[in-house]
Order: C-alpha cells, then sequence, then structure tokens
C-alpha cells in the first residue's frame, strides 16, 4: 500500500488577520519556591555524546513530567533516585514533595547512563525508565493528591541500551491488558562515514497481560524504526493502531532480522539512479529533441519510429519497444522526424502543438535525462541577473533597493524545511500518510486530552497552530486552536529552552535557559474605550504579554504547563507560577 501524500487543512475561522501585536504587561503573577532536599537527578552530556541528536534528545531534556490525568500534578527523578510529586490544590499550603516511589537499584555507577524519564499511559499506570536500560510498568492506582496509593512494580525488564521513555498508551484489547511504549536510543553507526556517526532508534514495544488471574505482564512484540534525526514528535495512537512521527530526516521500519524492510528497494532505487539514461533530451518552446545512441552496427532498416498526436512508439529489430507512450503534449506529428547519424546514435524531432516547456517526454518515463542548452543556460542567467548582488546594496537609492540574506531577520530562516510528518500502521509499519510540513517550524507538543494523542504546535506564517492528531477521523489532523503571532515571537527569542500551551489553550509560555519566563495570552475583551490611533477605530480585545523572573541562578532543568499553573523546575528548587484564576 503506497503512503497517501496528505495536508493539514487550517480552519480559517480560527485566524485573526486583524490582530495587531502583544501588549507588555506590568500585572505582577504570584510565585512560590519549593526548596527540594536532594538535587534533580541531571545527566550530563559525555565526551562521546558530540552530536546535535544527543543534544536535542538529552541535553535538552525536559526532566518535569506532567501527569495529565491529574490537574496541577508533577513529578521529577531526584539524585537519589525517588520519583517526586508535587501536586498542587491550594496556593497558600504548597508542602515539601512527596515521594511516590524509588528505583530499586542504584543507576548511578553506570557511565553510559541517560536520564531517568517516565509517562503516565492511564490514570493508574506508569511507564519508567532507570536511564540504565530497565523499563519498569508500574501500577500507581489513584495518583489524586488526597489518595496517595503505593506504586507496585508489575514489569520489568532489561531491553538493551539506555534509552528514554517518549511515549506510552494503555488499553483493553481481546480481554487483555495491553501497554504500548515508545523508546528512544541514539546509537553508534559505524556504517555511516559521512555523516555523524550515529543514528536514531525508536523501538516500539507491546507488554500485555500474559494471564488475567495471575497478572503477569511479558513483552509480547518489539519493532524498531531507525532514522537520521530525533523525531521532533513521536506519539503511538491510542489503542495502538498506528504511530505518527514528525521528523527533519525520514524513519523507517527494521524486519527482526535487523534489515531494512525496503531494503531492495532502495538498493535497487540506488542502482537504477546510477545507471547511464537511456536518453537524451533537449527543448525550446516550438519542439523537443530526443537522442538515443544506438546498438552497434545498426542501420535504418532496424529502426522503427510511429508518431501520433500524443503517443510515440521507437523500436528496434528483433527487441521490445525502446520508446512507447503517451506524450507530455500534443505534437504534429506530420511535421516530427527522424534521422540516424554517423556517430550511430538516433535523433528524433518532436515539434509542439503548443509553445509550451514539458517536463518530462513520456508520461511516468525516468530513464531520459533533460540536458540544458548552453544558449539557453546563460539566457536564463541574464533573466535572473537582476536578483542577485556581489555587492551588499549595490544601489540603495532606488524605490526598491535589493534584498540580501543578510537583511533578512534571525526568525525569518527556517533552516529545517523538509520537516515531514508520518503515519505508520502498526500491524505492517507500512507508511499510510505522509504530511510535508514544509516551512511549517515545529514549535512543542502537549497534551489537551489524555485520552487522545498529544498535539503538536506549528508556525504557520506569523502564527502559531495547534493540530490534534485523530487517526479514527477522515481529517487525521485538526486544526484546533491558534496562537496568534506566537510563531514569529517566539522565533526572537535565541536563548529559549522550553515551549509549551496551557490544555485549555488560554495561554503560551516559554522559558530561556536561565530565569525568564514569558506569557502570552489570548486576546480578552477590555473593560475601557481603546482606540488604534493609526486606523481610528476601537480596539475591543487586548493579548498581553507577561515577563516574569526567577529568583534563582541555575539552569531551568523543566518546564510545564496547567490550566492554571506554571511548573519550573532547577536542580534546587521548583518555581509554580499562578497564571491564571479558575472559578
Amino acid at each position: 500500500m503506497e503512503a497517501a501524500n496528505c495536508s493539514l487543512q487550517v480552519n480559517r475561522k480560527l485566524l485573526d488577520p486583524k490582530f495587531e501585536s502583544y501588549k507588555l504587561s506590568l500585572d505582577p503573577l504570584p510565585c512560590y519556591t519549593l526548596q527540594l532536599d536532594s538535587a534533580v537527578a541531571e545527566v550530563k552530556l559525555r565526551d562521546d555524546q558530540y552530536t546535535l541528536d544527543h543534544m536535542r534528545a538529552f541535553g535538552m531534556y525536559n526532566y518535569l513530567h506532567y501527569d495529565s490525568w491529574y490537574q496541577d500534578s508533577v513529578y521529577f527523578v531526584d539524585q537519589l533516585g525517588k520519583v517526586l510529586n508535587v501536586h498542587v490544590t491550594l496556593d497558600t499550603t504548597l508542602g515539601k514533595p512527596n515521594e511516590v516511589f524509588r528505583l530499586p537499584t542504584d543507576v548511578t555507577a553506570c557511565d553510559t547512563r541517560l536520564c531517568a524519564s517516565m509517562h503516565f499511559p492511564s490514570s493508574s499506570w506508569a511507564t519508567l525508565s532507570d536511564g540504565a536500560g530497565r523499563l519498569y510498568l508500574i501500577r500507581t492506582g489513584s495518583r489524586e493528591a488526597s489518595s496517595y496509593e503505593k506504586w507496585e512494580i508489575m514489569f520489568n525488564q532489561e531491553l538493551g541500551d539506555p534509552f528514554i521513555v517518549v511515549h506510552s498508551v494503555a488499553f483493553m484489547k481481546s480481554d487483555c491488558h495491553t501497554i504500548e511504549v515508545l523508546l528512544l536510543r541514539v546509537e553508534k553507526d559505524e556504517s555511516d562515514l559521512k555523516g555523524s556517526g550515529f543514528h536514531v532508534a525508536l523501538e516500539w514495544v507491546t507488554i500485555a497481560c500474559a494471564n488475567n488471574s495471575d497478572e503477569k505482564y511479558e513483552i509480547s512484540n518489539r519493532r524498531i524504526l531507525h532514522g537520521k534525526s530525533v523525531p521532533h514528535y513521536a506519539a503511538i495512537e491510542s489503542v495502538g493502531n498506528g504511530l505518527m512521527i514528525a521528523s527533519y530526516k525520514p524513519f523507517s521500519f527494521l524486519a527482526d532480522e535487523g534489515s531494512h524492510i525496503d531494503e531492495a528497494e532502495e538498493e535497487k532505487m540506488e542502482a537504477d539512479e546510477n545507471k547511464a539514461p537511456a536518453y537524451t533530451w533537449q527543448q525550446t518552446a516550438e519542439d523537443l529533441t530526443i537522442v538515443v545512441v544506438l546498438p552497434e552496427e545498426s542501420t535504418k532498416e532496424d529502426i522503427k519510429v510511429t508518431f501520433s498526436p500524443s503517443h510515440i512508439s521507437l523500436q528496434f529489430k528483433g527487441t521490445a519497444s525502446f520508446l512507447n507512450g503517451p506524450l507530455h503534449g500534443a505534437i504534429d506529428h506530420e511535421s516530427s522526424t527522424w534521422t540516424m547519424n554517423d556517430t550511430c546514435s538516433l535523433e528524433i524531432t518532436l515539434v509542439k502543438k503548443e509553445s509550451l516547456m514539458w517536463p518530462e517526454v513520456i508520461i511516468g518515463d525516468k530513464r531520459g535525462e533533460y540536458v540544458l542548452d548552453p544558449d539557453q543556460s546563460a539566457a536564463i542567467a541574464d533573466r535572473l541577473m537582476h536578483l542577485t548582488s556581489e555587492d551588499l546594496n549595490p544601489d540603495p537609492d532606488k524605490e526598491k533597493p535589493a534584498c540580501n540574506a543578510q537583511e533578512l531577520e534571525e526568525c525569518d530562516i527556517l533552516l529545517e524545511d523538509s520537516t515531514s510528518l508520518c503515519r505508520f500502521l502498526g500491524s505492517s509499519m507500512k507508511t499510510t500518510h505522509v504530511v510535508n510540513l514544509g516551512s511549517n517550524q515545529y514549535l512543542f507538543s502537549v497534551v489537551v486530552n489524555p485520552e487522545e494523542m498529544p498535539c503538536f504546535c506549528l508556525r504557520h506564517d506569523v502564527d502559531a497552530l495547534l493540530w490534534q492528531p485523530r487517526s479514527t477521523q477522515e481529517d487525521m489532523w485538526q486544526h484546533i486552536a491558534t496562537f496568534n503571532a506566537l510563531g514569529y515571537v517566539q522565533a526572537s527569542k535565541q536563548d529559549k529552552k522550553f515551549f509549551t500551551c496551557a490544555p485549555d489553550y488560554s495561554y503560551a509560555a516559554l522559558c530561556e535557559c536561565l530565569r525568564r519566563v514569558f506569557i502570552y495570552r489570548q486576546p480578552t475583551p477590555v473593560p475601557t474605550v481603546l482606540y488604534n490611533r493609526k486606523e481610528g477605530r476601537r480596539v475591543g480585545q487586548v493579548a498581553k504579554q507577561q515577563v516574569t523572573s526567577l529568583e534563582t541562578n541555575d539552569p531551568i532543568l523543566g518546564f510545564q504547563a496547567s490550566n492554571e499553573r506554571l511548573f519550573v523546575l532547577t536542580s534546587k528548587n521548583i518555581f509554580v507560577i499562578k497564571v491564571n484564576t479558575v472559578e
């Protein structure tokens, strides 16, 4: 089954073309600080983790985990291996983080360990990686603040090299409790001689209850995908039917024996690309010329060329048709000719009915090579000369001075313009849907509804658009919210580290590596009468921007948002910023 090329359909009703800007508000935001008894279990990058993929996956890791099943509840792991929870109920009664679980083994002795990671696939289960290569499946029971229960390990197993947990889901399948977990590794690749020397591995692990009576959980399936870049977004569908990945470079599924399933096809494509072209062709607006190298000792009697208004056929004596198929455009078949040159080559001239340039000769035939005529190349270069300049600005007094790359702002430059969003079918791991995100820069992901897949936010022009994946619907990706002009605003923040939004879309927030937190609220009605001075029209809504500077010199390690609060984690403190008051 071939993958369907899809696109993201923007809901124009959620766009505001009249949005002006964010107005800086000096209203203070309440901020509370909790001092940690033990520092966060931060793992620094080693000397052998020097690539951009290592930095993205582990160096910029968010050590604060939000429990989307329970409002205002976050978790982190400290250096003693304790899983600590902060569950806010009243702003005035913030207590010490509560220990809910402790890793059974000391992982600090592991030289290759990564940061511990966790995810909450349901309201009563958790998946946890110790960072040393062991995966835990834990039954937590209710995680409400008033009903702390003992976390019980239901499954744990070494799964090879260290990994982090990216995503997990839990569901009932054929009366069997099943949990799907997605793991990420950055592995050494000895065969990659031209690149970084590493590849990214995503392992999709299925853990199921083998016998409901004794609740014994076992791995029932393991699938691995390889890619050349850390995915921006990777998530399993809510009932495990598929997997969605947004990445700069594509991922491919590996068979059980460790070879790519489509390796034979890739080798065939590479071999085809290395072959000499079957023919070459040139064209003008009026005609097109095909040149074919003939077999040795060929004569005119061995060649049969047939023209029709929209079809061509070329056949050599004793062989099948060399060229045979519908032409890209209509030709004057009576004026079209062919000749045999002394160099043992055949030259076919097609006279076009319309003065148009063709992208190919025969529809679907990729064996030919288009050769640009030198005179055409020179003419094209002359026509494009006015778009380039050796000087920074050769004539600044012109009404429309030349545009140079140096004049672009940094936030206008998008390097990763080939990012794609792919859906893999769980049963076959074949790609079913592909979306070319193009210049729609990936910004962040957030869980809006814990029973659905995480949403992802993309830049669209200057705005930031939030998309909800729903694989069971015809419109697989739905535009559910817009943060006006935020795509442009966030790109101007050079020191930004984490970016997120409230699950109810009431605000978006980003933090820098140190201290500062920026909050961007959705437009709200203003109680007083305001007018736009330039246009003289009344302004009914204002979008506020607020800035908070934390009282710390430690780097920010974690950042999460609820509808009411922002949680900011450093190595020694956790800060809680009250953003909204929900009645």
